[in-house]
């Protein structure tokens, strides 16, 4: 199952600063490196200028995503989710 998260910055997410000067940044990209490595996250980057994310992830449910998310140090502080839904894919050129 694939599900698209889209994030948007949290409440310790400076706007004055770039995402790779953001407190805890070496520790999030770290856990985000991990996911990819693992096959969690598909796709996932920065949408425009607004601190928001999107996330494609292959996970078995919501749940999963939330807990796997939920380890992140981000999570709650720099990063919160707005949208988590389920992705039905019918183009996949990969």
């Amino acid at each position: 199952m694939f599900l698209v998260i889209r994030r948007q910055a949290g409440p310790q997410f400076d706007r004055s600063r770039p995402l790779e000067e953001q407190s805890g940044w070496d520790e999030h990209a770290r856990y985000m490196d991990e996911l990819v490595e693992q096959g969690a996250i598909v796709l996932g980057g920065p949408i425009g200028t607004e601190g928001r994310v999107a996330l494609a992830i292959e996970a078995p449910s919501e749940g999963d995503v939330d807990a796997l998310l939920a380890r992140d140090s981000w999570s709650g502080s720099h990063l919160v989710t707005e949208t988590l839904e389920p992705w039905t894919l019918r183009l996949d050129g990969r």
